[in-house]
């Protein structure tokens, strides 16, 4: 019986490896551009949040408005649970490649959002993206994969 053990803990690895039970982040640039006139009169800021414990999921906020609206108990709450990429877009802004936390491999789940999206949009996840391109347009952000 002892000879199976080393088996059947193989199989369940692949089992798990197979099924995404270990599935993390793959995010390994975003890069933000926008698209906005330069003489455009709106500042706004993306956040990209890395969830890193499934405990944090149980409350997160499903709109912009539960996101902004309680960014800091969240943060608070969830301690090292969680990183918080936050990219602050001035009129005239360009582009931009984010510094991205070191563990973010580690990540169960990434999350956009875009501060001036519209109140009821919810978090655009990013968990299974390599390459990140989010664009800020009039309307709001555009999240895709970059070449």
């Amino acid at each position: 019986m002892r000879a199976k053990t080393p088996r059947l803990r193989t199989l369940a690895f692949l089992l798990a490896a197979l099924t995404g039970v270990t599935a993390q982040g793959e995010v390994q640039s975003l890069f933000i551009q926008s698209r906005l006139d330069y003489n455009a009169i709106l500042i706004t800021e993306v956040d990209v949040v890395f969830v890193y414990d499934n405990s944090v999921l149980e409350n997160f906020p499903t709109t912009k408005t539960g996101w902004y609206s309680n960014k800091r108990g969240l943060l608070e709450s969830a301690g090292d649970n969680i990183d918080l990429v936050s990219i602050f877009v001035p009129q005239g802004f360009d582009s931009e490649m984010a510094s991205l936390p070191q563990r973010r491999g580690q990540a169960i789940k990434v999350f956009v959002f875009g501060q001036h999206d519209s109140s009821t949009r919810e978090p655009i996840e990013i968990t299974n993206f390599e390459k990140v391109l989010v664009e800020i347009d009039q309307f709001g952000i555009l999240v895709s994969q970059h070449d």
